[in-house]
């Protein structure tokens, strides 16, 4: 007798209970501790910063992404063979890596070439530091996740069933018709769960940003903590300010997901 696949459908969640009686704790020693609630006060500055750059990121890195899956079933091999690249070069990098390369290698190239167009035409040069860190950091985000993103776009888009885009051909209905109407609705469907997952995962790695200073959650809690010595406490705070979005985040898209097997097809 085979194991059922659904064996933790119907399961009492017992791991949600723990942690939200964990976090009900914590949350009541932040609020009667004086040191924690401080330490709360200043890292909630952070939390805007954070979901700042997580969701221009992503939404950032959805459209090119997007464009990228797009591309990479066209049926022109140019544009396929330059998705591919795009995606494989920018997928083995990692986001760190490229967090840096893009901060201290992209943003003065682009710097650079913006004045090289700008200045024959009399208007002002920019310089490098005009360039903020912050957007920096998102821009490396998007160039990172949009490779990631791609591939599920791109498999989001070949999952619908040829025939119907034959069928659709058959009614007269051109390229962009078929994938307003007939590919990309049903294509969602397959694509949102790995997307929400994605995002969870930017929230995440958006604590990388704090390596060129921007003020997020965990650059506020580094700081703090060199400033007070109470690291224990800071990093306890930080840890629960990241796990409160995630957790939150992560139930919200398993119900989504549930919403959504239970939709007729």
């Amino acid at each position: 007798m085979t194991p059922r696949n659904d064996q933790t459908v119907g399961e009492f969640p017992w791991w949600l209970l723990a942690a939200g009686g964990l976090g009900l704790w914590f949350l009541w020693r932040i609020v009667s501790d004086n040191l924690l609630s401080q330490i709360l006060g200043t890292l909630s500055r952070g939390v805007w910063i954070t979901l700042f750059v997580t969701l221009v990121a992503f939404s950032s890195a959805c459209l090119i992404g997007l464009l990228l899956a797009v591309a990479s079933l066209s049926r022109y091999r140019v544009l396929r063979q330059v998705a591919r690249f795009y995606i494989e070069i920018v997928r083995g990098l990692p986001i760190l890596v490229l967090l840096l390369y893009v901060a201290f290698v992209v943003a003065p190239a682009l710097v650079a070439l913006i004045n090289h167009v700008v200045e024959p035409l009399g208007i002002d040069p920019i310089r490098t530091r005009d360039f903020a860190l912050l957007w920096r950091a998102v821009l490396a985000l998007t160039i990172g996740y949009s490779a990631f993103i791609a591939e599920v776009f791109r498999a989001g888009l070949q999952s619908v069933d040829e025939g119907q885009v034959e069928a659709a051909k058959t009614l007269g209905l051109n390229g962009w018709q078929r994938f307003r109407f007939i590919v990309f609705p049903q294509a969602v469907r397959t694509i949102l769960p790995p997307l929400g997952n994605d995002f969870i995962a930017m929230i995440k790695d958006s604590s990388l940003v704090s390596v060129l200073g921007v003020l997020d959650i965990t650059q506020l809690g580094k700081v703090t903590a060199a400033g007070n010595f109470h690291y224990f406490e800071t990093y306890n705070v930080v840890a629960f300010l990241y796990l409160t979005m995630t957790v939150t985040l992560s139930l919200l898209l398993r119900r989504f997901e549930r919403h959504m097997r239970r939709r007729p097809g």
